[in-house]
């Protein structure tokens, strides 16, 4: 028998580029089901650390593909970067 499993609520791709911190990350991709997915699958297949928090994809939700994420979800996205940059902390100590 397979393994059935429900597909996710929903999924928020963020891009930050640090050579222009004076832009905030945009939403480069978004959405629900089968898209969400997709969009797990690729960042999974990409290596890119994956945050599961409904509150934030709440958030995330609202905004558009191509526009950075407004002022006022900046707390809850800095919380990410942090934890991102633990990960990467975290890597790079254990292969080096």
């Amino acid at each position: 028998m397979s393994e059935r499993h429900d597909p996710p609520p929903g999924a928020v791709a963020l891009r930050h580029d640090r050579s222009d911190d004076a832009r905030a990350p945009e939403v480069v991709a978004k959405g629900r089901g089968e898209i969400a997915e997709r969009i797990l699958d690729a960042a999974a297949d990409a290596g890119v650390p994956i945050r599961r928090d409904a509150d934030l994809l709440e958030l995330l939700s609202i905004v558009e593909v191509g526009d950075e994420i407004p002022v006022e979800v900046y707390g809850v996205v800095a919380e990410l970067v942090a934890f991102l940059w633990t990960l990467n902390e975290e890597r790079r100590g254990a292969s080096g």
